[in-house]
């Protein structure tokens, strides 16, 4: 089994069991350039709210796109905005990316602005 079959196979267990509980879900993915985060429904069939790297608020003020620091301005973003649409508590799904560095930095920094997961 190679790298990104393990990474599918672990984001598809933790999908099934968010979907079990029926909570809102936090969807975290990355490439090496940029960061996207989205908040969907408790089945997965819409997304709520979104934010990336790529939005025109960010991608203006960021030097470079594919770092922590990029990773926190998403989370921010992200979870301003889901406390606009009148969510407060999520379920964290890291698409089976390991916990650390720029999925951590995004995870920390919604934390803080006030999304509760």
């Amino acid at each position: 089994m190679n790298k990104k079959l393990s990474r599918l196979r672990r984001a598809k267990r933790t999908r099934m069991k968010i979907r079990q509980l029926e909570a809102t879900r936090l969807c975290v993915y990355k490439t090496p350039r940029h960061m996207y985060a989205q908040v969907t429904t408790t089945d997965g069939s819409k997304t709520i709210v979104c934010a990336s790297t790529l939005d025109k608020e960010l991608k203006e003020t960021l030097k470079y796109t594919g770092n922590v620091d990029a990773a926190k301005e998403v989370g921010k973003l992200l979870a301003k905005r889901a406390l606009e649409a009148g969510i407060r508590e999520v379920a964290f799904d890291r698409s089976g990316f390991a916990y650390h560095g720029r999925v951590k930095a995004l995870a920390d920094a919604a934390r803080e602005v006030g999304l509760e997961f």
